[in-house]
């Protein structure tokens, strides 16, 4: 688990916490070897947030691989770019809207 988080982690925290949508999101939270970003537990619902780091080949695969265990864990997963919850917070929290509706 991370101390700190990016500039991108704490708009979204902002907008999520405190049942900012209706629903209750956990930061960091646990599921099997993982750590998501932000997940509601209530709708199965997993927030991953990635940066640049993430667009090479292997960080893909390994992307595709940890989206494929989340869901075998019972969980959707929505990814995000760290630029796009910098840019267009409000189109980010519309799609989680929509996903938990």
């Amino acid at each position: 688990m991370r101390r700190d988080q990016t500039d991108a982690e704490a708009i979204l925290w902002t907008a999520l916490r405190n049942r900012g949508l209706g629903v209750k999101f956990r930061r960091q939270y646990p599921v099997g070897p993982y750590i998501t970003d932000f997940a509601c537990v209530e709708y199965g619902l997993v927030i991953e947030l990635d940066g640049g780091q993430h667009a090479d080949e292997a960080a893909c695969a390994y992307d595709a691989h940890r989206t494929t265990e989340l869901n075998a864990a019972g969980y959707r997963v929505i990814r995000f770019w760290n630029t796009e919850v910098l840019t267009s917070l409000e189109a980010v929290t519309q799609t989680i809207k929509d996903a938990l509706s």
